[in-house]
């Protein structure tokens, strides 16, 4: 008598959602949020905003504009579009920015020829412009029609949270969490929600991301930053507002872009074989990326500046007391 053949079923392929979440999810997810969660906390433990936005900040706006930066006054418009601008790239290595290019570091996976990667590359850079820039020219023209009367502009003293520590806090606490969402959606913890529109858009995930570091400038207390928000105020131009914030916000991400470009195009290949290796490591990468920076910046801007108020108790780290 013959046996009848085995029925085999069909393995069902995980299907993508969105950019972010390519419906590969590793078994320990979990363990992933944890060891995130303890890196972003060791992180906004050990940053020194001192070594990042003075030492470094400082001394290389002081070089690009042969002067020092933060003493020397803002004579005219067109003096002002270059400090923006030069400012904008001595900010560069942020923490925000490092955790917005590392999400979207996957995308460097491809295996194609490097004049292929360098489009494929650019591509994704383009679609963060178009959230960036209308974010950071919108805040500029209200910079620039509202004057010194936002919070940000602040300098009054005051024993607890002064209104730019708050806008601080609450910008960087939103920013945070949009990215805690969207790492524990990449590891399929929590549904996508960035799935129904990038049916539609699939580009929508890169043109929030791009917003998001556009948003960077409304709470961001750098004191270069607020050098160039005075100057944009006292003009009361909202054009001149717009502009500059917008050579902001590119100096910031030029960098950062620059790097991006030239691994795609050296390191490309071998990229995309070890993430073809194993479908899961783009998911970890990319989860990994938008959690440290979610937990990072809850922790620096909301837990850590509580703690330095004496509000709660947060440790200080020695190159920080």
């Amino acid at each position: 008598m013959t046996q009848a053949p085995t029925a085999v079923r069909p393995e069902v392929e995980p299907r993508a959602t969105s950019l972010f979440v390519n419906g590969w999810f590793p078994r320990n997810r979990w363990l992933i949020v944890l060891l995130s969660a303890i890196g972003g906390f060791l992180l906004a433990y050990a940053w020194s905003s001192e070594l990042v936005d003075h030492t470094i900040g400082f001394n290389v706006a002081n070089g690009l504009l042969g002067h020092d930066a933060d003493k020397t006054p803002i004579g005219s418009i067109a003096s002002g579009v270059v400090f923006a601008f030069v400012t904008g790239l001595a900010g560069s290595f942020t923490a925000c920015n490092i955790a917005a290019f590392g999400a979207v570091g996957p995308m460097l996976g491809q295996d194609l020829s490097r004049r292929d990667r360098f489009v494929q590359t650019v591509k994704p850079l383009g679609w963060l412009a178009v959230g960036m820039i209308p974010v950071s020219a919108a805040y500029g023209a209200i910079v620039g029609l509202w004057g010194t009367g936002l919070p940000q502009y602040s300098t009054a003293p005051t024993s607890g949270i002064s209104p730019r520590i708050g806008q601080a806090m609450l910008t960087f606490g939103l920013i945070g969490a949009v990215m805690l969402v969207l790492g524990l959606a990449s590891l399929g913890i929590v549904r996508d929600p960035l799935a129904a529109i990038s049916r539609r858009f699939p580009a929508a995930p890169l043109v929030l991301m791009g917003a998001l570091i556009g948003a960077f400038l409304i709470g961001r207390p750098y004191p270069l930053f607020r050098d160039m928000f005075r100057h944009a105020a006292s003009t009361h131009n909202p054009g001149y507002g717009a502009f500059a914030f917008v050579l902001q916000s590119i100096g910031n991400i030029l960098v950062m872009a620059v790097l991006f470009i030239a691994l795609s195009y050296l390191a490309g290949r071998p990229i995309a074989r070890w993430l073809a290796a194993s479908p899961t490591r783009a998911t970890i990468l990319t989860a990994v990326a938008f959690l440290v920076a979610a937990f990072f910046m809850i922790i620096y801007w909301d837990v850590r500046l509580l703690g330095r108020l004496d509000y709660i108790w947060f440790p200080t780290a020695p190159w920080n007391a």
